[in-house]
């Protein structure tokens, strides 16, 4: 295969200060995937800026050389005019970026600004670009592809947004696809499709595709060639068989040793816990969307069906399924941001014994039930306001409940950032000092300033490289023994909810399918859909790829599940109790 892209020795720095990438040198061929593997402030995602010409203001690229081999001929990337680059950039080079809700427009629909990417560069009419972006939308995974392009990016998940980003990309069929983790913000079933998609577009256009991510299950069922950063510069290289199956840096070694994994086995189940914290009963949630004309009657949308939980108190119960399944409504409504349906209960027991009914309290009630439940959102960037430095941000709440003078509070905020592994110089910073995972510590610290007892925890590792989610998950789990606090966790993760849950509940289309313990959950699922998540979690073993058909199969509708989970419409099987312990939603 021919050389496509060949960067050499690409050295970037900002307002001389040292290169935060320096002599980074990789070649990319038709058809061939690299990835760019990493921790967060590695270099990759400015080595791909850089191939765009899209660095921030304050960079400069201080030496190197990007050489694109396009069908036209050869192009000097760094020669060419802004001009010349617009031709390139978004038609023959396209990114998918990390973060949708910075790169999509809010003003706009998500359709329109989909077909703006095909009609700048193809002279194609509205009707044939609006054509295209449906069929697009469909293979890229949205449910109902005509509500997609009417709707606006607040009116979808991160995961909705996310696809429309890969569709936006995909649409011009461009000779490179930089793919700046696409999939971070995806559940892995869907993950798995859009690999998939990529994959099979790759082997009808030839599209070479350079992958960054962190996640080593996606390299090792993605790349052919694998680049591994630190701090700016090139640890490791070649090919992905070799840099897989025999790192040879230490650096490398340590990002394996960091990745999570589903266990093998069945171990243990945990000891039960004692009373319980948190009672979801007959919890249920029905949305009325508008139509699309205003002829046209509204549609129900059922984001919880039914559900019941149980959080016990200094355990944790891990909610996993695909965007859009109901779990971050299910944990709105228990924490009282969202009213269940008529019928549906949330009860809250504090650590002296008083029940609370979250959905009937008084004002009084209410500001003392906030200090006993918090939450930490899955966004740092966007939980944390840019304008506020972090002793503010922490002093906030204790300010809110009337708690302590400012010297006490100053402490407090001081002592909550040492228990997430963080210094006391940094209260006087702003959130855009830090880095992601650093953020996500300062929102974890933000919500143990009013010491609760619950923690709602809202994917708080999805958007965190490997080494860093480990972290972060290893403080949860010191917070949790030294505070004793229980938590309800949000994930679409199986090898982090494997990890630190001692419940986990299976959800898909707003219900509760399969509920265990991880030991035999992951040893013994019964769903079609708890395998298909099972089948779709990426492993760092080049031996292992997804299986594509087992995850379309538990992913599709449930009327084409098996006959025992098969069910179409409202007429929906109970919950059963197969063995202890051990509840899957089947036809007894």
């Amino acid at each position: 295969m021919s050389v496509l892209l060949s960067v050499d020795d690409l050295t970037i720095g900002f307002r001389g200060a040292d290169p935060v990438v320096s002599g980074v040198s990789f070649e990319l061929r038709s058809g061939e995937t690299l990835a760019l593997v990493g921790e967060s402030g590695s270099g990759k995602t400015l080595t791909c800026r850089a191939v765009l010409r899209i660095l921030p203001k304050a960079a400069t690229i201080l030496s190197g050389r990007m050489l694109f081999s396009s069908r036209t001929g050869p192009i000097d990337l760094l020669g060419i005019s802004e001009r010349q680059m617009r031709d390139v950039r978004g038609n023959r080079i396209s990114m998918i970026f990390q973060e949708p809700m910075r790169s999509l427009s809010p003003l706009h629909r998500i359709g329109n600004q989909v077909i703006e990417a095909l009609r700048l560069h193809q002279p194609v009419s509205k009707a044939e670009a609006t054509a295209v972006a449906l069929a697009t939308f469909e293979r890229v995974g949205f449910p109902d592809p005509e509500r997609a392009f009417r709707a606006y990016p607040f009116e979808m998940s991160g995961g909705m947004r996310q696809r429309a980003m890969i569709a936006m990309a995909m649409i011009t069929k461009p000779e490179i696809l930089i793919a700046d983790e696409p999939t971070t913000a995806l559940d892995v079933t869907t993950q798995a499709q859009v690999l998939g998609l990529i994959k099979e577009l790759q082997r009808e256009t030839g599209m070479a595709v350079i992958f960054v991510t962190h996640d080593l299950g996606v390299v090792a069922n993605m790349a052919d060639q694998v680049v591994v950063l630190n701090r700016g510069r090139v640890m490791e290289s070649g090919p992905a068989r070799a840099v897989l199956t025999a790192p040879a840096h230490g650096y490398t070694q340590k990002l394996f040793a960091a990745a999570p994994s589903i266990p093998k086995g069945n171990a243990t189940a945990p000891v039960a816990g004692g009373d319980a914290i948190l009672t979801l009963r007959n919890v249920s949630k029905t949305y009325a969307v508008r139509g699309s004309k205003g002829w046209r009657s509204e549609t129900l949308v059922h984001a919880c069906r039914g559900i019941d939980l149980t959080v016990p108190r200094g355990r944790t119960l891990a909610i996993v399924g695909e965007s859009g399944s109901g779990k971050t409504t299910a944990a709105r409504i228990a924490l009282g941001a969202e009213k269940p349906d008529r019928g549906g209960e949330v009860i809250f027991r504090d650590a002296k014994g008083h029940e609370i009914a979250v959905h009937a309290m008084s004002r009084a009630d209410r500001t003392a039930f906030q200090r006993k439940a918090q939450m930490v959102f899955q966004d740092p960037y966007s939980s944390l306001s840019p304008r506020m430095r972090v002793i503010d941000a922490l002093t906030e709440p204790l300010e809110i409940h009337g708690l302590g003078d400012r010297e006490a509070r100053r402490d407090r905020a001081a002592e909550m950032l040492s228990w997430v592994g963080l210094k006391r110089d940094m209260l006087f910073r702003y959130p855009h000092a830090f880095s992601g995972g650093q953020r996500q510590r300062l929102s974890i610290a933000r919500a143990l300033t009013l010491d609760p007892e619950l923690l709602v925890c809202d994917e708080p590792t999805s958007a965190l490289d490997v080494s860093v989610q480990d972290q972060i998950l290893r403080l949860l789990e010191d917070i949790r023994d030294r505070a004793g606090l229980s938590y309800l966790f949000i994930s679409h993760d199986l090898a982090v909810v494997a990890r630190i849950a001692d419940e986990v509940a299976v959800m898909r289309q707003g219900l509760v399918v399969e509920q265990a313990p991880p030991a035999t959950l992951f040893h013994n699922p019964r769903h079609p859909y708890t395998r298909a998540l099972i089948a779709a979690q990426p492993v760092a073993d080049i031996n292992r790829p997804i299986d594509l058909e087992l995850v379309a199969q538990g992913a599709g509708a449930p009327d084409t599940w098996p006959e025992m989970f098969r069910f179409a419409g409202g007429a929906v099987p109970g919950l059963t109790e197969l063995e202890p312990g051990h509840k899957v939603r089947c036809h007894a």
